[in-house]
């Protein structure tokens, strides 16, 4: 029986691990195994393997590799951020973010309000900006950090991290930024911008899950979230993922040199897709703005249908697709990324969010735009509401 044809627009929730990676890696799974923290040469040897895996992730954010620790993910180096904020500057109980963060920052807030910090979540736009001048309002005496994503995993709109950092250090106060879905698809370069913290995964640069990366600014006071041993300079106990670090080291690599194909060619793709989506099916709406956006992430709300009856019937043609962030999968209630921008309940269970990627191709926007109309006008043929939703034009724009 052959193997089914798959056709992936899910690349922000994970990416297909590149041949060029599992090449890299395959050494240190058979002949290089050992504990790098060991005495003898054998293991000790493997340094040299992940101090230069660390100078390739370095480059991918315009770093000094000593800025960098490898953690086990974005959600890990996400909270390691705002609890070193915190542990250097106890007499500070604010944490500054937006009701549009990944789960692993607003969880990790209410965390921290169980335990007596005060927490400020920053409303977006209808177009999921934000108010920057709200920001600047919002920054307390006693905000400890700043915490804003690069861009959003859902809609893929790209907040102006560059002016947020300068407004943080004009109050003196730490910035934190989820970059996670931003690398490699938008220029990082960390001297310009000036983030004291930057988290990264590796799973979505084409490496395994498994890794990420913490970028603390030099000369920023750090108290380690995991606390064991000496490795990553005494900033990250436990034993080297090394495998992971050559991987992740690997993945940056080949980020930096296919950053014009995607910046061009998946642009061009994710275009394709969009404009034939919101052309060829009835009621359907672009949410989130045009521009600054990723140029590989479409998220558009079909109106009177629930998104996992559009999911289900994709994947009986082999299209793998989203609701949202895969971190909330399960969840009965609609995106707080998709509320927050103003949708209503019922517009918000009715978006599905295409990313795409570099292994996609021509064939699969066609198979897509192929299936996908009808897919629409069987729903809703059998939907019990079949009414557009009032009101909300401005939480999404159509193309022109």
């Amino acid at each position: 029986m052959a193997p089914r044809q798959i056709y992936y627009f899910d690349n922000n929730a994970t990416t297909r691990v590149a041949p060029e990676v599992v090449t890299a890696m395959l050494p240190f799974l058979t002949e290089h195994w050992g504990n790098p923290s060991s005495a003898y040469h054998f293991g000790h040897d493997l340094t040299k393997a992940i101090e230069a895996a660390r100078e390739k992730v370095a480059a991918l954010i315009g770093a000094d590799p000593r800025e960098v620790l490898f953690t086990s993910c974005g959600t890990e180096s996400d909270n390691a951020a705002l609890h070193s904020a915190l542990a250097t500057h106890p007499q500070k109980k604010h944490v500054l973010t937006t009701a549009v963060e990944h789960s692993a920052i607003l969880n990790f807030c209410e965390f921290l309000k169980k335990r007596g910090y005060e927490v400020t979540c920053l409303p977006v736009e209808s177009d999921g900006s934000l108010d920057l001048h709200l920001l600047e309002k919002s920054i307390r005496p006693d905000t400890a950090v700043v915490s804003v994503m690069w861009a959003n995993n859902e809609t893929g709109v790209v907040f102006p991290i560059e002016e947020i950092a300068a407004i943080c250090h004009s109050k003196g106060v730490l910035f934190h930024t989820d970059a996670v879905q931003a690398a490699g698809k938008t220029t990082i370069d960390v001297r310009s911008v000036g983030p004291d913290f930057l988290s990264l995964s590796a799973h979505k640069l084409h490496a395994p899950k498994g890794v990420g990366l913490l970028y603390v600014k030099r000369r920023t006071r750090f108290q380690p979230f995991v606390i064991g041993g000496h490795q990553e300079r005494g900033r990250r106990g436990g034993t080297e993922n090394v495998v992971g670090m050559v991987a992740f080291g690997c993945a940056a690599e080949l980020a930096l040199a296919r950053f014009e194909d995607e910046n061009t060619r998946v642009r061009a793709l994710r275009d394709r897709l969009e404009g034939g989506v919101l052309k060829t099916v009835p009621q359907t709406l672009r949410v989130g703005a045009k521009e600054p956006r990723l140029p590989n992430t479409s998220n558009i709300a079909f109106d009177g249908v629930e998104a996992e009856a559009i999911l289900l019937q994709l994947d009986q043609v082999g299209v793998c697709a989203s609701s949202g962030s895969a971190c909330t999968t399960g969840s009965l209630d609609p995106s707080h990324v998709l509320t927050a921008m103003g949708l209503s309940p019922g517009r918000a269970r009715g978006c599905i969010r295409f990313s795409l990627g570099y292994y996609n191709t021509d064939a699969d926007v066609d198979h897509v735009l192929k299936h996908l109309p009808g897919i629409i006008e069987k729903l809703r043929a059998h939907s019990p509401e079949r009414s557009v939703p009032p009101g909300n034009a401005t939480a999404a724009v159509t193309l022109h």
